[in-house]
């Protein structure tokens, strides 16, 4: 019989090694982010609409592709459905090493963007399996981490090789062999086999989609929307907008590190339920890091704002996420985990397409404050309508 410190063991090798796949496969993603926004004006002087909607393209198809795999991943054995994603999410790397015209480039995106969406949905259902149930709360939130490190140290390492280095071939090069790491290490998680429902592979509308958390998804998308915002064109706000020339790599880095910080205050609290009261205190946090990000334009504040807004994005995406385990059964924990990254990348994908368009007519400075209103509105609809409904419909 197992003793209570045995029970209670988080951090056993299953968790470890798709914390550092997820991480690999991450870094990897991270690594392009910032880069390619001035990859593809630089190299093809694409118009800031055109590229909104070719890095909009990756969000869609993987949003496209997650109740896809949720249904997959609900219906068939987990470790497999996961290595056969992780395998041609390692495989499209490649592709942007010969894309030689804007169009290719922009095929290759999308369909990176399926890989992408499979591998996350499949990945992250594999990590709650194999979770201590008694702190799957908490151990969500760690295991976000792995997301907050490859989001600290991607950025700064592309952009530094964007500034050092004539050629993008070699940031290519380098999210190629992480991913094809990552690979590696989920390869060694040891899943015990699933007994599948017998009516898990019919085609209904509540094996693609949670859905009775369609508010929640919604009200997730208002802070995705701002999210893809900052992500996908700081760096080139940063340098044709800005005076005072800040470093975006660092600005990431501070970001992550307030995600980090944030999950480790936070942890505990939500492991012991207080899911509402996190989101509603990340909400909050993260509009006034906005508020500061764009009313104060000074160094020490641009930075201060990071490490705010990454406190906050840090409390709201793992209580998030338990929110929609806690509406759905365990038979539906990949359906329920992807509705959550289907609601952050719908949310992703409109504002990278609709902050390139509204910087194409204004300028970024506009496309951030369309961001900040999103944050705001996003808080309403929670505090008004989201928590009752999380209440009243929560499985456990």
């Amino acid at each position: 019989m197992k003793s209570i410190e045995e029970k209670e063991i988080l951090w056993d090798r299953n968790l470890i090694v798709v914390f550092t796949g997820n991480f690999l496969l991450f870094f990897s993603f991270y690594l392009l982010l910032p880069m390619l926004p001035l990859y593809l004006y630089d190299n093809f002087n694409a118009s800031n609409k055109i590229i909104g909607l070719i890095l909009s393209g990756y969000t869609i198809s993987a949003l496209i592709m997650r109740p896809i795999s949720g249904y997959i991943a609900d219906g068939f054995q987990r470790k497999r459905v996961l290595l056969i994603f992780y395998s041609f999410f390692v495989v499209f790397f490649a592709g942007y090493l010969v894309a030689g015209t804007l169009l290719i480039f922009a095929i290759i995106r999308a369909l990176h963007g399926f890989a992408f969406g499979g591998v996350t949905v499949a990945n992250s259902t594999m990590a709650i399996d194999v979770m201590n149930p008694a702190r799957r709360a908490e151990g969500i939130g760690f295991y976000g981490i792995s997301n907050n490190l490859a989001m600290a140290i991607g950025p700064t390492i592309s952009l530094y090789m964007y500034d050092s280095l004539p050629n993008f071939n070699y940031v290519f090069l380098l999210s190629l062999a992480t991913a094809s790491l990552g690979l590696m290490f989920v390869s060694l998680v040891k899943a015990k086999p699933r007994v599948i429902k017998p009516d898990a592979h019919k085609i209904a509308l509540n094996h693609f989609v949670l859905t009775n958390g369609w508010i929640e998804g919604i009200t997730l998308m208002f802070f995705s929307f701002t999210f893809g915002i900052l992500s996908t064109y700081l760096a080139i706000y940063g340098r044709n907008e800005l005076a005072f020339s800040p470093n975006s790599g660092i600005f990431f880095t501070i970001l992550a590190s307030g995600l980090i910080l944030s999950r480790i205050v936070m942890g505990k609290s939500l492991n012991k339920g207080y899911i509402i009261e996190n989101i509603t205190l990340g909400m909050a946090v993260t509009i006034v890091g906005y508020l500061i990000f764009l009313f104060l334009q000074f160094n020490a504040a641009y930075y201060l704002a990071a490490l705010i807004i990454g406190f906050g994005n840090g409390a709201i995406a793992p209580a998030y996420q338990t929110m929609f385990i806690n509406l759905a059964a365990n038979s539906q924990r990949a359906t329920a985990n992807s509705t959550y990254l289907t609601s952050w990348d719908i949310g992703i994908g409109i504002g990278v397409l609709m902050g390139g368009y509204i910087a194409q007519i204004t300028n970024f400075f506009g496309a951030f404050c369309m961001a900040l209103a999103s944050c705001i509105l996003g808080f309403i609809i929670f505090v008004s309508f989201t928590a009752s409904h999380f209440k009243h419909n929560k499985v456990r």
